[in-house]
């Protein structure tokens, strides 16, 4: 009997840390324990205590209206599994938990506690769910998750909505392999979701409307979370695009973006998912607007191009979009390229000509980094793009060149790369400032710098001042890339001599022939071209010309200002000034030197009139045999 009643009485510290408790309560009645003390533990049962033989186990005293402290040495119940304190007004400071190592459920939620201890999750090595939502907790500076939380292994919800969390969202929570529901709404978290979270487990993930600057940066990396069914971001500044990865999560009920900075097109994978309820309102959405599969769908307060689901957005539109995405979608422009027509003056840096096509885009200093898209190919009347002094990278896309009316190209002050695609169509193309490129590919020529361009159109939103370019090139058809360039003359450095010489050696024979040969002939009768002084008495619409003709021994004269090219044979063409004659055309004009055109004869000749096709009249003294 004696034994039986030392296994039945409540451990003596058990004992006095639920005395303490009682003690601190304005209300103990509520709880209906004894007044003149007794044991939790023995018979009969306090209520709301459950005990294992002379240990406390579980305090449940949910909804009671208790208010309060709790006590200090909480931490002393070391059998401690369950704590339900949630719904009371408990207040003051809470007790470290530290040492509570059999503690796996605590619900401390919806109370009135103003301060949380440095050291309370430490040792909670068998939690699995710890609820601290709607406590004031630290309300002045706010407080961080410990790293002691981790040793937490066994967790599986966290819940702390609205109790002043502060700072970045510990990396930690992403690597805990049974997490499955994370609930951090309306607290002061700031920077990104830690790139830890790829592929966590996590089935709830509520992070919504953070206060002060809130979360921020890309939602990538919850594409990765396929487990999610509930994701909760709205009222924060994350940015960028919506992941097309996001159609992997497959067990996605309830997905809320509303109110943040998310911009880009609406990805189809996305518009797909069999959702309840998808919430996209108040961001910086673009372009069309798709069938959405969710139940409940809301995307007011966008940058649509159209508000109803499945209308298309002009192609101009599209492919100004696509260039934009490809720049990674700087603000200013999030913020001015909205609708369905890009000449209605309020699209930043885009002009159209009189027939409201885009004719320039002028976005130099823009904060454009990234690749330039092969989306601008379809702007057919595109005349002029300037993107000097941004942050662009890649290649030039070689389906620019279809762009016929190009006409200037300034890309100066970037990072482009090689090889340039080879442009059909003369092109100023600027390139000074891009580190990787030469500055003079080969079928380029060096352009003036002070180049006059066409005023831009009244329906502009282009910025008024456009920076000088330092140097320019016009790219003529058939240019070749800087690569090429290089290779070329590294081939031309070593073959070149090689052939210099042997020309030299092919011409030496032959002109030491001619030379022998000519010491023969010298006296026979010439059979070349002879041009005469011109005959100031002639008009200036007259010309004189002299032909050898060497089957009948005539010679024939041209006189003219300015040179003439000499050549042998009947088959040659004469160059006097700026007249190209050939001997054909000689022939045809004064009838193949027919006795009606001669105009007369001298001691050297006889002269024969003639007139050209364009009214130029010309005399030809066909020449005695052997007059030089």
């Amino acid at each position: 009997a004696f034994a039986s009643l030392v296994f039945t009485v409540t451990d003596p510290n058990d004992l006095s840390v639920i005395n303490e408790f009682r003690k601190g309560l304005e209300n103990p009645e509520v709880l209906k324990w004894p007044e003149n003390g007794g044991d939790p533990c023995g018979s009969p049962v306090w209520p709301h205590i459950v005990c294992s033989g002379s240990r406390i186990q579980q305090i449940q005293v949910m909804g009671l209206g208790l208010k309060g402290p709790l006590p200090q040495n909480l931490n002393k119940l070391s059998r401690l599994t369950h704590l339900g304190l949630q719904k009371n007004q408990f207040s003051g400071k809470l007790p470290s938990f530290s040492g509570l190592s059999e503690l796996s459920f605590a619900y401390l939620d919806f109370n009135q506690f103003d301060t949380i201890p440095l050291d309370f999750f430490d040792g909670l090595v068998n939690l699995q769910v710890l609820a601290l939502d709607e406590n004031p907790l630290n309300a002045t500076s706010g407080w961080s998750l410990p790293n002691g939380l981790q040793d937490s292994a066994q967790l599986i919800n966290l819940t702390m909505i609205n109790c002043n969390l502060a700072g970045p969202l510990p990396e930690f929570l992403g690597t805990m392999s049974s997490l499955e529901v994370l609930l951090l709404s309306t607290n002061r978290l700031s920077g990104p979701i830690p790139g830890t979270f790829k592929d966590a487990v996590l089935k709830m993930l509520w992070l919504n409307d953070q206060s002060g600057d809130g979360m921020s940066g890309s939602i990538d990396v919850v594409a990765t979370m396929v487990s999610l069914t509930h994701l909760w971001l709205h009222g924060n500044q994350f940015s960028g695009k919506i992941p097309v990865e996001i159609g992997n999560l497959t067990n996605l009920k309830d997905l809320s973006v509303n109110t943040n900075n998310l911009v880009g097109l609406i990805p189809e994978s996305l518009a797909n998912m069999p959702l309840d309820n998808l919430d996209l309102n108040n961001n910086h959405f673009m372009g069309p607007v798709p069938k959405f599969k969710a139940t409940n769908v809301s995307f007011m307060s966008n940058s649509f191009c159209q508000t109803k689901q499945g209308a298309v957005c002009a192609p101009e539109v599209m492919a100004l979009l696509e260039f934009l995405d490809g720049v990674n979608y700087p603000s200013r422009l999030v913020e001015s390229w909205s609708g369905n027509n890009p000449c209605d003056g309020r699209w930043w840096g885009i002009s159209c000509d009189d027939n409201q096509k885009v004719s320039v885009i002028n976005l130099p200093k823009s904060n454009l980094s990234g690749t330039l898209s092969p989306s601008i190919a379809n702007l057919e009347t595109v005349t002029r793009i300037y993107l000097e002094s941004n942050n662009l990278s890649g290649f030039v896309p070689s389906s620019w060149t279809s762009l016929k009316s190009l006409s200037i190209l300034d890309l100066s002050n970037n990072n482009i790369s090689p090889p340039l695609p080879k442009f059909t169509t003369p092109l100023k193309l600027v390139l000074n400032g891009n580190p990787k490129l030469t500055s003079n590919p080969p079928g380029a020529n060096p352009s003036p710098n002070n180049r006059t361009t066409p005023a831009d159109s009244p329906t502009s939103s282009v910025p008024s001042s456009r920076p000088n370019s330092s140097s320019s090139v016009i790219f003529k058809p058939g240019g070749q890339s800087p690569e090429k360039k290089d290779s070329k003359s590294k081939i031309a450095i070593v073959v070149v001599p090689i052939a210099g010489f042997l020309l030299l050696v092919f011409l030496a024979i032959p002109l030491y022939i001619y030379v022998c040969k000519k010491s023969k002939d010298k006296h026979q009768a010439p059979t070349a071209l002879v041009v005469h002084p011109r005959d100031l008495s002639d008009s200036d619409n007259v010309v004189k010309i002299a032909i050898a003709n060497q089957t009948n021994g005539s010679l024939s004269t041209v006189n003219a200002s300015g040179s003439a090219s000499i050549h042998s044979g009947e088959s040659h063409m004469i160059e006097a000034g700026n007249l190209l004659i050939s001997v054909q055309v000689l022939r045809n004009v004064t009838k193949n030197f027919s006795p009606e055109n001669e105009l007369g004869r001298g001691g050297f000749g006889v002269v024969y009139k003639g007139e050209l096709d364009d009214g130029t009249q010309i005399a030809v003294k066909r020449m005695e045999a052997g007059i030089v």
